[in-house]
Parts: structure tokens; sequence; C-alpha cells
């Protein structure tokens, strides 16, 4: 593919991703805000009952559903401001982070697209930015999230973060690397399987490695602690999924248009060039 071409579908690729990450940015501010903000107020409603741990026998969720935890959070003596509201935090703050977010994945998914196209079957672009979509966030995001779920601010134990973080992106590094070889061994199975049995025989190889990868890797067990309500964990989950679901879904559909139009044109400008003078 030609340079001109591949840099042509970089910026579309970034231009999909802006667009997705409009998208993903309504659902997390939909979904998943109220869930973050019900984490906030169990952090607070745990600082505020520490000091007074003999007093009375008030849960933390019951705390959390009278309220008592907006303003404990504002009484602590010593307690700075944070540098940053949190209305800011959840608007242009999230809007900033998963605009930035979707234009970064989508030069790079573009960029795997360039190189897909036309060496993983015999696909339209369409078709082909739709595979790339689907496994980018399969590898990306799907399987490390079942190994390591994400979890709301301030549950773990903070002293385990680092490591945390580490084992997540170990998995997606492993989870993309057994990606691509899964890819390149397919292609090598398909002469000898079938184009459709290579791909099963290569998905199942991935599904057996990758579990063998969540055998190995160590759990998360402090990631949350025990006392966090196990209904708003979930919700933070649900949300978590359904934001990435969105940004690729819409990704997928608006880039598969983009390369569509792009390539066919393209192919439409070079025809006269090769086309036999008429008589």
């Amino acid at each position: 593919m030609h340079a001109s071409t591949v840099r042509s579908l970089l910026v579309r690729g970034m231009l999909a991703g802006l667009i997705a990450g409009l998208f993903a940015f309504a659902v997390a501010y939909v979904v998943g805000e109220p869930s973050v903000n019900g984490a906030i107020a169990v952090e607070e409603a745990q600082s505020a009952q520490a000091p007074h741990s003999g007093h009375g026998d008030t849960t933390v969720a019951e705390s959390v559903g009278s309220g008592e935890s907006s303003a404990a959070g504002h009484t602590h003596e010593g307690q700075e401001d944070p540098a940053v509201s949190r209305p800011v935090q959840s608007t242009l703050g999230l809007a900033t982070g998963v605009l930035v977010y979707g234009v970064a994945l989508g030069g790079i998914a573009a960029l795997a697209f360039s190189f897909a196209l036309g060496r993983i079957g015999r696909f339209s672009p369409r078709a082909t930015a739709a595979l790339t979509a689907g496994a980018a966030f399969t590898t990306v995001y799907l399987v490390p999230f079942l190994k390591y779920p994400a979890t709301p601010p301030a549950v773990g134990n903070p002293d385990t973060i680092g490591k945390r973080t580490t084992l997540f992106f170990l998995m997606i590094l492993l989870s993309v690397l057994l990606g691509v070889a899964a890819v390149i061994a397919g292609r090598r199975l398909a002469p000898r399987l079938g184009n459709w049995n290579a791909s099963l025989a290569a998905g199942a190889g991935f599904v057996v490695v990758t579990a063998v990868a969540f055998a190995v890797l160590p759990a998360n067990d402090d990631a949350v602690q025990a006392s966090f309500p196990a209904a708003l964990l979930w919700e933070f989950r649900l949300a978590s999924l359904a934001i990435q679901l969105v940004l690729w879904a819409v990704f997928g559909v608006v880039f598969g248009a983009l390369a569509q139009k792009a390539l066919t044109e393209r192919t439409a400008a070079a025809a006269p060039l090769t086309a036999p003078l008429a008589d």
C-alpha cells in the first residue's frame, strides 16, 4: 500500500476515533459517572467512620444511602480541596481523556487496518475495518478485562496499585501478541485446512493459550475491599464494558465507511491511467 494511502487512512482513523470518542463520552457520562460518584461516596463514608468506629452501628451502605457521606467528605480537619473540582472532572476532564484516547487508538487501529487489508482474506475495506475493530476490542480490552476487571477509584489497596497496573498492562501485551500469533497461524493453516477450519483452529489456540495465561498470572485479590457494595462494583464494571464496546463499535462503522470511500475514490482515480486509449 502506498505511503500516501496509509497517511490518508491514518487521518481518517483518527477522525473516526474522535467521533467514536464522542459517543463513548456520552455513555461514560450517562452510565459510568453515577457508579463513580457512588464509589466516591463509599470512600467518603469509610473515611468519616474511621475516626468514629465505636460511634453507632451504621454501615457504609447505610451512610451512603442516607447522604451522610456527602457532608463528611468536606469536614475532615486538614483535608485539602482537590486541585480539580469533581464537576470539572466528570465533564471537561472526562471528555478530554476519552477523546484523546479515541483519537490515539483510532490512529493505531487505522495502521493495523492498513496492514491487514488484503492479508487476512478477500474482505472489503468496510468488512476489514469491522474485523479490525472487533479484534482490537477483544485483545486490548475484553481479554484483559476478564482477568483483571475494572474497579472504581479508591476501592483497592493503595500500596499495590503499581503491581496491579503492571499486571493489567502485561495482560494487554500478552493478549495482543497472542492475537497477532493467532492471525499468523490461521493464515499459514489456511492452505491445508481451508479458511474456515484454519480460523477455528487459530481461534481455539488463542483461547487455550489465553486460559493458560489466566492461570499463570497472579490474581488481584486486594483490588476491591470486602466492604465495598457488590452491586455498585458490577454497575461500574458493566459501564466500563459498555463504554469500550460503544467506542469500538462506532469506530468500526465510521472508519469502515470512510476507508471504503477513500479507497474506492483512489481506485477510480487510478483506473483512467491504466485504461487503454480509445480510438
